[in-house]
């Protein structure tokens, strides 16, 4: 199941929950011409506080990535169409820890940790998937160079866990699934025409879904979102970054999640908050998965 941390505005709080057999992956393998839904499932190795938000977890990532996409039967990168993955964080005894081994680690500020262990994560999915090259990227890339990116990760961080679970989403010949999932990327937090180009890659129309003829084979939608780091949406300020009443993430769900649900007309989407190295600066993937 995916999960995310936040319901705000109009996000209907639910579940998604994905199940799948041997045969979809080995038995049928070859049986079907046409493409279906497959879910590949990896686990990277377990970081050292030292290694989260920096390259080391950049390489680690893309290892398990490439495992997951041979897990999910999928041979062509082009048919990955979202990359959820579950990464870690930095707390203050993880710090302590490295500190006194002689480390030092990404950030000291426990909660700018999530931002770099979902970057790193995200260049992972980058470098696995040949959307950027490895060479390019080194640790004082993470977090501050925003021309690198992957145009189908989606990560999160978390306290529970010290490696990463990655779950990969993609369409392959041998699945007997009677569904399909294609994605686009959002520019920026009110690109509508990019919802419209996610739900064409699975064979819904724009004309069909305004009139929501179509929305009966919609599954479900995932996007990421974050608030434009530039300060800017389309050259008009935004206030989302020094609002302090409301977390950034928040905001930028909702308002993402807005544009979402009046395209789709259903408010029961997946929204996740933090978008680092996911999709241009201030904008993010949306993956549709849809009956066929």
């Amino acid at each position: 199941f995916v999960m995310s941390g936040g319901t705000e505005g109009v996000i209907s709080p639910h579940a998604t929950v994905f199940t799948r057999t041997k045969e979809m992956n080995e038995k049928n393998v070859g049986a079907r011409d046409n493409k279906r839904l497959a879910i590949g499932v990896s686990h990277s190795k377990e970081f050292k506080p030292e290694e989260i938000g920096r390259t080391s977890q950049v390489d680690e990532v893309a290892r398990a990535v490439k495992e997951a996409m041979e897990d999910a039967g999928i041979d062509s990168i082009e048919d990955v169409h979202f990359v959820q993955i579950k990464c870690p964080l930095l707390t203050s005894e993880r710090i302590e820890e490295a500190r006194m081994r002689g480390k030092d680690v990404a950030t000291h500020d426990t909660y700018e940790s999530m931002g770099y262990s979902r970057g790193a994560s995200a260049l992972g999915v980058a470098v696995a998937l040949g959307e950027v090259k490895r060479e390019e990227i080194t640790d004082e890339d993470i977090c501050k160079n925003w021309s690198l990116y992957s145009s189908v990760a989606s990560t999160s961080a978390g306290v529970e866990l010290m490696n990463c679970e990655i779950i990969i989403m993609g369409n392959a010949a041998g699945s007997q699934s009677d569904l399909m999932i294609g994605h686009s990327v959002m520019q920026d937090a009110i690109d509508a025409d990019a919802v419209y180009d996610a739900l064409k890659s699975v064979g819904l129309s724009s004309e069909h879904v305004k009139e929501n003829a179509d929305n009966g084979r919609i599954v479900n939608v995932f996007a990421k979102a974050e608030a434009d780091p530039s300060g800017k949406i389309r050259g008009a300020r935004h206030t989302m970054l020094n609002d302090s009443d409301v977390n950034n993430t928040r905001m930028a769900r909702a308002v993402v999640a807005g544009v979402i649900a009046s395209v789709v007309g259903d408010p029961m989407v997946y929204v996740s908050g933090g978008a680092e190295h996911q999709g241009p600066a201030g904008g993010g993937p949306i993956a549709v998965i849809a009956r066929v």
